[in-house]
């Protein structure tokens, strides 16, 4: 089974390689009147992740409350690409039903204001490519004039729907997305803290045991 995830992501990187890449830059530069490398990486980069999990890193949060609010949002997420369809979520996020409903009622989530809301997930998908394209582009604000910027921001609705059109599916499973923010959050951690795992896990929340078998588990460097 791990095998054959590596073998999906390589995919993914090929696809994202062949055909994001070409429709990005061929954006920018139309909008910009030359190509921007580093942009292109930069949108590319930012549009690996699942819109699952564009989620904000909150370190100020203690470990075990940022991820609560972290699978809140990935289940609402996923409840809202699914049109509140438990049963796709479970398959989705490779867990039972009951496991799912009990997570509902533990973080409180409303499904009937979910369902209430429902927006095409077609337009959820264009909308999550749109955010993340536009914070790329608020990091370019010193470096792009103006005017160029503005007319960027102004395409970005048209360069997401070329995007989701080319864009390949990127199932997350809940222990994916659970690891993926556990991996972010630390990291982001220790580099606000020097690497230093002491004052890293005092911070966050964390005996220093559970906290370096974390780094472990995740692939994160020892300092």
């Amino acid at each position: 089974m791990e095998e054959e995830n590596k073998k999906n992501e390589q995919n993914i990187d090929l696809l994202l390689e062949e055909k994001l890449k070409p429709i990005i830059q061929q954006a920018t530069s139309k909008v910009l009147g030359m190509a921007v490398p580093k942009l292109t990486e930069d949108i590319s980069a930012k549009l690996t992740k699942s819109p699952l999990l564009d989620f904000p890193i909150d370190t100020s949060l203690k470990f075990k409350l940022a991820k609560k609010r972290f699978k809140k949002a990935y289940l609402e997420k996923m409840l809202e690409f699914h049109l509140g369809n438990i049963t796709e979520v479970a398959r989705e996020a490779d867990t039972d039903r009951r496991s799912i409903h009990r997570l509902i009622l533990e973080l409180r989530i409303n499904v009937g204001k979910i369902k209430d809301e429902l927006v095409r997930p077609y337009d959820l998908k264009v909308s999550a490519l749109s955010h993340a394209i536009e914070d790329v582009l608020d990091k370019y604000k010193s470096v792009l004039h103006p005017l160029k910027l503005e007319e960027m921001y102004r395409n970005v609705g048209k360069i997401s729907e070329d995007l989701v059109k080319a864009l390949p599916e990127k199932k997350l499973s809940l222990k994916e997305a659970e690891e993926e923010f556990e991996r972010e959050y630390i990291r982001k951690a220790l580099l606000e803290h020097a690497g230093n795992i002491t004052h890293t896990a005092k911070k966050i929340g964390l005996r220093f045991e559970t906290l370096h078998r974390k780094m472990k588990t995740l692939g994160l460097g020892m300092h």
